[in-house]
């Protein structure tokens, strides 16, 4: 991968709930069976599930490449990133910010660096683009969206230090344990 010029990878998403994230995305958005068939990997699988939480390098013939999983909530391995966390909040803010507390609480107590993403969609409401309503939190407006997300940023920043992804994986890459491409399945080895 270093002749690519990578330095880290970010794509492994440890959950069990892909499948149903994925289901959830097809009932929603009336695709044809041709665009479903092209999305059909869409958030994984469910062994992914099993796949780990910290950070590891895959050894790839001579090479390394660091890998940084994007976080679920340690034990359960469900998500936590803002994408989820807005989609709660459209229910509840309380209880979106209370699930946002306990994943932090687990990462601490498992030594989990939450490595969190941020969608496009995040910061975008149903008045930006009303044709992505189909997608999770698309129904609220961006100024609830934004509230959600300083306050899950402020809960972040209280707990850890934010980084870059990059940096992260800078900080962390000479001490990490490592896999072969044996130890998981082709499609897992991107």
């Amino acid at each position: 991968m270093k002749r690519r010029g990578y330095q880290y990878d970010a794509s492994t998403f440890p959950t069990f709930l892909g499948p149903l994230a994925r289901a959830y995305y097809f009932i929603t958005s009336k695709m044809s069976k041709e665009e479903r068939q092209k999305r059909k990997a869409l958030f994984g699988r469910f062994k992914d599930g099993f796949q780990p939480l910290k950070p590891y390098q895959w050894r790839l013939g001579n090479e390394r490449l660091t890998e940084i999983p994007v976080t679920t909530m340690p034990i359960f391995k469900v998500p936590i990133h803002f994408s989820y966390l807005l989609f709660i909040s459209g229910f509840s803010p309380s209880l979106a910010l209370l699930y946002f507390r306990i994943a932090l609480w687990l990462c601490k107590m498992t030594g989990t660096q939450p490595s969190m993403l941020l969608h496009p969609l995040d910061f975008l409401g149903c008045e930006d683009v009303p044709e992505l309503a189909f997608f999770p939190a698309m129904n609220q407006p961006s100024y609830k969206k934004l509230r959600t997300l300083k306050r899950s940023l402020q809960l972040l920043s209280r707990h850890f230090t934010i980084r870059t992804v990059g940096q992260h994986a800078r900080l962390v890459s000479d001490a990490l344990p490592t896999l072969t491409p044996q130890d998981r399945t082709p499609a897992e080895v991107r």
